[in-house]
C-alpha cells in the first residue's frame, strides 16, 4: 500500500513540482539545524599568519571548517590573537541573516546549456583541450551498471577510495543503499573504460526544474592507480564529463549539470568545470552564510578571499582592488575568473580603476552571451 501511495503521487506531481519540493524541505531542515542554538559557538580566525583582519565566525560548530573553507582562512595555532586588531577591521560570518551582510553560498553548481552539437560547446574550451577530447574519444567508452554486486564493487573500489584521496576521511561518502537507488532507479552508475581497461565511473540522475530536463553528475570516481597518477586523472576525468556530455546531448537534455563545488572564487575544481563550458548556478544548494565586511581595507580583503554573494535571487561576484596593487597583478589574479551565470561582477576600490583594469575587467566576460554589468565600489 505504501509503494502503491507512493506511485500515485508521483504520477500526480510534475517533476518540477518535486523539484521545488525537495528544496523547500531541503530549505527548512537547515532552518531546523540552525536553530539548534545550544550547537553554537563564536570562533576567531585569520586570513593568514601575516593578515590584518580578524575573523569571527558565529554559528554551529559542525560548520565551521566549511564556512572557513569559503575564505580559505586558517586558524591561529595557539588559539589566541597576537595583533591588536581594531574592531574596523573585524571580518563576521555567521549563520544570521543581518542587515549590511553578504549573502555567501556554499556550494554552487557548473551548469552547460545544451540543445546545440557538442563541437559547438567545446568550441570555446581551451585549445589544447579542444584538440584533445575528440581526438582521444574513439579509445573510451561508457558501460551501465546495474547489477547490485557490480555497484558495491565499483562504489568500494573507486568511489569511495577517490572521495577519500581527494577530501581526506572526512569526506561525505553517500551511503551505498543509495548508491544502489540512485543506479537502479532514478539515474545511472556508468563505468570508463580505455579500451578494455576500466579507468573510472560516474554517478548521476535526472533533475527537472521549471519545466527544463537536467542531467546532472552526483560525482565521479576512479581507481588508485588512476588517480595516483596526475596525467592519467587528468585525462580520465575530462573524458568522463566530456562522455557524460555527449550521452545528455544525445538523450534530448536540455542542460548539463557538471555537479557542485566550493562555492569559492578560485577554487580548482570550479575554474576547471568552468574551462568546460560551465556556469554558475545555486541549484541545490541550502547552506548560505552571511558575511559583514570590514569597515577598513574591504578593498585589501577581497583581494585577499573574493566572495560570491546572492542577492534577489541572482549572482554576484565582489573582487577587491587594494591601492598598491598594480595593473599587472591586477591582471594575474583575476584572469581565471571569467565566471559565466553572473549577474554583476562588484569591484571594491581603495583607489580609481584605471583604464586598462576596467578593459581587462570587461574582457574576461566579452566571451558570454549576457555579460555581467560592472559596479565600482569605492572602499576606505
Amino acid at each position: 500500500m505504501k509503494q502503491y501511495n507512493l506511485t500515485w503521487l508521483r504520477e500526480c506531481v510534475s517533476p518540477s513540482l518535486r523539484y521545488e519540493i525537495r528544496r523547500i524541505v531541503n530549505w527548512l531542515q537547515e532552518q531546523l539545524g540552525r536553530a539548534q542554538f545550544w550547537n553554537w559557538e563564536i570562533a576567531r580566525f585569520s586570513l593568514r599568519a601575516d593578515s590584518p583582519f580578524e575573523i569571527f565566525y558565529i554559528g554551529r560548530k559542525a560548520q565551521r571548517d566549511f564556512a572557513m573553507s569559503l575564505l580559505n582562512a586558517v586558524r591561529d595555532v595557539d588559539g589566541t590573537l597576537t595583533k591588536d586588531w581594531g574592531k574596523d577591521r573585524r571580518v563576521i560570518i555567521s549563520e544570521i541573516a543581518v542587515p549590511g551582510t553578504l549573502c555567501i553560498p556554499s556550494i554552487l553548481s557548473s551548469i552547460v546549456p545544451l540543445g546545440r552539437p557538442i563541437e559547438e560547446i567545446t568550441s570555446s574550451f581551451h585549445s589544447q583541450l579542444r584538440r584533445e577530447l575528440p581526438k582521444k574519444r574513439k579509445s573510451y567508452r561508457m558501460q551501465q551498471v546495474l547489477d547490485s554486486t557490480e555497484i558495491e564493487r565499483v562504489d568500494r573500489e573507486m568511489l569511495r577510495p577517490y572521495a577519500n584521496a581527494r577530501h581526506g576521511k572526512g569526506a561525505a561518502q553517500i551511503e551505498l543503499e543509495e548508491v544502489k537507488r540512485m543506479a537502479q532507479t532514478y539515474g545511472r552508475l556508468d563505468l570508463l573504460l580505455l579500451g578494455d581497461e576500466v579507468v573510472g565511473c560516474q554517478q548521476g540522475h535526472v533533475i527537472t526544474r521549471a519545466g527544463k530536463s537536467y542531467w546532472s553528475t552526483n560525482r565521479c570516481g576512479y581507481p588508485e592507480t588512476v588517480f595516483s597518477d596526475p596525467k592519467r586523472l587528468r585525462d580520465s576525468n575530462s573524458m568522463n564529463i566530456y562522455l557524460a556530455m555527449e550521452w545528455a546531448i544525445d538523450n534530448g537534455f536540455d542542460y548539463y549539470d557538471i555537479g557542485g563545488s566550493l562555492g569559492r572564487p578560485g577554487d580548482g575544481l570550479l575554474e576547471w568545470k568552468r574551462r568546460r563550458g560551465g556556469e554558475l548556478d545555486t541549484m541545490g544548494n541550502s547552506v548560505y552564510f552571511h558575511i559583514r565586511l570590514p569597515k577598513i581595507g574591504a578593498a585589501q580583503f577581497l583581494w585577499d578571499a573574493p566572495l560570491f554573494a546572492v542577492e534577489r535571487h541572482k549572482l554576484r561576484l565582489h573582487l577587491g582592488l587594494p591601492s598598491e596593487a598594480s595593473d599587472e597583478e591586477f591582471t594575474n589574479r583575476y584572469r581565471e575568473m571569467g565566471f559565466g551565470g553572473l549577474f554583476k561582477v562588484c569591484l571594491h576600490c581603495a583607489k580609481p580603476p584605471g583604464e586598462h583594469i576596467l578593459e581587462m575587467l570587461h574582457s574576461i566576460y566579452a566571451h558570454h552571451k549576457i555579460p555581467p554589468r560592472v559596479e565600482i565600489i569605492q572602499s576606505t
